[in-house]
């Protein structure tokens, strides 16, 4: 089997590359970035010997001409900022440029080429008003939902399904997400061509480059553990937001069985660790105190765009269907990126440089 992996020297798409070959046996991995990302030339530097790297950009139609044929294509390329298009270090055109338009340049590949796509898509396009109407109560510094006093459609204790509402406002990220997916599911109906879409959670473990909007654990614990600027940003300035995280690897795992079964495609799933692998920041503070010692967080209890109190993803149907789960622990993903943070004092100056 030949793939693409698009985004392979994004920490998602590099983690991938290493993942699948243990899973399909012969597999041929050729792999598209741009390198426009902080950090993005060292994960092409530590590509496995193998891996065929080919500089190109989704948002050029003729960089994907000279593409070899393959079997499958993962889009692990994005702009993956909720705050993306608003804040002025990306404009709302580029923002779509590189999560929309080079959806459609990427899925005309696949129906020139008959190859199957596998999209990796985001928790983001979930309601941010239905989410933020939702009542909540504090249990131990973290937002928890009423769930007895919510009949909210597609929402459960185990989290938020796929049939919860999508209903704008999602955030300019999350829309392009959304029309991506829709694009993605009527050409494969329309041109007969696999497909499979991943709704995941907040991706995360050692050797992701962490900003404040995007690979958020990251982010933080290596603040924590270089006694870094940390701040709890809206929310009173409670750091009460919870999120669930999700190892790649496990991605890894599903995509890999997705792969061998084209026949079950044309289904939106959610991909996530679920209510046992969610965290809120003050708790994930608590961990850090405990594992580097004490360190101070401000506060700022002014609003920021597009943030929401709580948001868990439910992968009932990933494990119905497929029989999957993440298996990699809240505990373990943590300590993974806390060694890397011991070890590599140097990472946030890459990941911001």
């Amino acid at each position: 089997m030949k793939i693409i992996i698009t985004g392979i020297c994004g920490f998602v798409g590099k983690v991938l590359a290493e993942e699948l070959p243990k899973q399909l046996e012969g597999l041929e991995i050729v792999g598209l970035d741009n390198l426009s990302r902080p950090g993005s030339e060292q994960n092409r530097r530590a590509l496995k010997p193998g891996t065929r790297f080919l500089h190109g950009d989704l948002r050029n139609p003729s960089d994907l001409e000279t593409l070899p044929k393959v079997d499958w294509v993962i889009d692990a390329a994005a702009n993956p900022s909720v705050l993306a298009g608003i804040t002025g270090q990306s404009s709302s055109r580029q923002l779509m440029e590189h999560n929309l338009v080079g959806t459609i340049h990427l899925i005309e590949y696949c129906k020139r080429h008959a190859a199957g796509l596998i999209m990796l898509s985001t928790s983001r396009i979930y309601s941010l008003t239905r989410l933020s109407l939702l009542p909540m109560d504090v249990k131990d510094s973290a937002f928890v939902p009423r769930f007895a006093k919510v009949s909210e459609p597609g929402l459960s204790e185990e989290g938020v399904r796929e049939d919860f509402s999508t209903q704008a406002p999602v955030s300019l990220y999350g829309s392009a997400k959304l029309a991506s997916e829709l694009l993605i599911i009527e050409y494969g109906l329309a041109f007969g061509f696999p497909t499979h879409i991943n709704r995941c959670g907040v991706l995360a473990g050692a050797g992701q480059f962490g900003k404040p909007d995007q690979g958020i654990f990251s982010f933080w614990i290596h603040s924590y553990c270089n006694r870094r600027p940390l701040k709890y940003t809206g929310f009173e300035g409670t750091g009460h937001q919870v999120r669930d995280c999700l190892h790649p690897r496990d991605l890894a795992c599903l995509v890999a069985m997705q792969m061998r079964h084209p026949e079950k495609g044309g289904k939106i799933l959610n991909v996530s660790g679920g209510a046992q692998n969610s965290i809120s920041l003050a708790a994930l503070s608590r961990w850090c105190s405990s594992r580097f010692g004490p360190h101070p967080v401000s506060r700022d209890p002014s609003a920021r765009p597009y943030d929401v109190p709580w948001l868990v993803l439910d992968s009932s149907r990933a494990s119905a269907e497929w029989d999957w789960r993440a298996s990699s622990s809240l505990e373990s993903i943590l300590e993974e990126i806390a060694d890397h943070a011991d070890q590599h004092p140097e990472w946030l100056d890459l990941s911001q440089s």
